[in-house]
């Protein structure tokens, strides 16, 4: 089984993985330098860096560069750790390098209009691949919208029950209307995507909230959603919004340490109802 062809099947499918290279050898060890070892993210692998405990504890490392989506460099000294005495003649010294493979971030657009044409432009550059949902063939089209992955103009209710998100999908809804905003937001929240942005002001948010709790929809599941969507830089056109959002998917995307002020503000707001 190919290593390279498996890597992009698992990204093809919205999954991800970890990529172990052997890079350095010095003596006698029981593989070969640039061997490779992929750890898909259900636990099982395709290709070998020799086996036995090296491989064992590359494995577990490659579970953590999943998850972290960081680069890991190991050293293995196969003289001075009696565990890695397999029997064999083996006395050499090995690094691996660890590396995470993600899949391509896909996101939904929800709209088609102003906001929407920008985002779409703004993500493309950032390499996201891109679906355009919305209810109005004149502008979800192919014409607008060239380098879409999947464009969808149809009902959003008939739409919403054709797609799929994993967990490394991105959501943002700016339809044109509150009530189609509320309706694709209380179906996103249940999926697994990993971000889910909804445009409009703070206290928009705060009664589509209300609504849905008053629907059944769990409070917890919306505190993750980012709205008002994107970074607080005072965008005005839908230019600047789209940039805004992207910078924000993309603090997201790459696990960023920064304390996101939509982040803040959720957290205030859910401390603020529960006293």
């Amino acid at each position: 089984m190919d290593v390279y062809s498996e890597i992009v099947q698992l990204r093809q499918e919205g999954r991800r993985g970890a990529l172990a290279t052997i890079i350095n050898v010095r003596g006698s060890i029981p593989s070969f330098e640039t061997a490779k070892m992929l750890v898909r993210d259900d636990g099982s692998i395709v290709g070998t860096i020799g086996g036995g405990c090296v491989e064992a504890d590359v494995w577990q490392v490659a579970k953590e560069v999943m998850r972290t989506e960081k680069s890991q460099t190991l050293t293995f000294n196969l003289n001075e750790n009696p565990k890695y005495d397999t029997g064999l003649v083996c006395g050499g010294t090995l690094e691996v390098f660890v590396e995470p493979v993600l899949p391509i971030p896909q996101l939904y657009i929800f709209g088609a209009g102003h906001v929407a044409h920008a985002l779409y432009k703004t993500a493309s550059l950032a390499g996201f691949e891109i679906t355009v949902i919305d209810d109005r063939d004149a502008y979800a089209n192919r014409e607008r919208f060239p380098r879409a992955k999947e464009i969808f103009a149809d009902d959003y209710e008939k739409v919403l029950a054709q797609l799929a998100p994993s967990e490394s999908s991105f959501m943002v809804i700016v339809t044109r209307g509150h009530r189609d905003d509320m309706r694709i937001l209380r179906w996103a929240v249940e999926t697994a995507c990993r971000y889910v942005g909804m445009i409009g002001s703070e206290r928009k948010f705060i009664a589509v909230e209300k609504e849905l709790v008053s629907e059944g929809v769990s409070p917890e599941k919306l505190k993750r959603v980012f709205s008002p969507v994107g970074l607080d830089i005072s965008a005005v056109t839908p230019e600047e919004i789209a940039i805004s959002v992207v910078a924000e998917m993309i603090a997201v995307r790459r696990n960023s340490l920064t304390d996101l002020p939509h982040l803040s503000w959720t957290r205030k707001t859910h401390e603020a109802k529960s006293r």
